[in-house]
This record gives structure tokens, sequence and C-alpha cells, in this order.
């Protein structure tokens, strides 16, 4: 199953405008969307840049990966 990980810029300028630590990491599968402050990828994955075509959440660059992934909520 392939995963797309990105950063939620959104969320970083939250938390440094309300001192909160909201976890800024998403994780996307067909199946489920999982948030976190660390991400471990067991196995190969590539990072995408496409500014032209980005993921429907607005990312212009992420990870994908088809290998297993940890997220971490800290």
């Amino acid at each position: 199953m392939k995963t797309k990980i990105h950063v939620n810029q959104h969320i970083i300028k939250r938390n440094a405008k309300t001192g909160e630590r909201e976890p800024v990491l998403t994780c996307k599968t067909y199946k489920e969307n999982k948030y976190g402050h660390e991400v471990i990828i067991k196995g190969d994955s590539k990072v995408v840049y496409r500014p032209d075509k980005p993921l429907p959440c607005g990312a212009k660059v992420w990870i994908e990966t088809k290998g297993e992934v940890e997220v971490i909520v800290q």
C-alpha cells in the first residue's frame, strides 16, 4: 500500500503562534490519515516535488513509500 507523507505548514505556523505542539506530519493512504511528530519509514522511499500537480491538500513536496511506516506521536 502506498503511503504519502508530508509536512503541514499551516499547523507549524499555528503551533508557533499558539505555543501548542500539534503533530505536523501527515501520513496518507487510501484508507486513512495518521498524524505524528516523527515518522520511521521501513523500506524504500522517494521524495516528490510537483508544484504544478500538488496533492489534494495542497502539498507540493512529499515522500512516497510502499514500505511500512511507523508514526510516532509525542
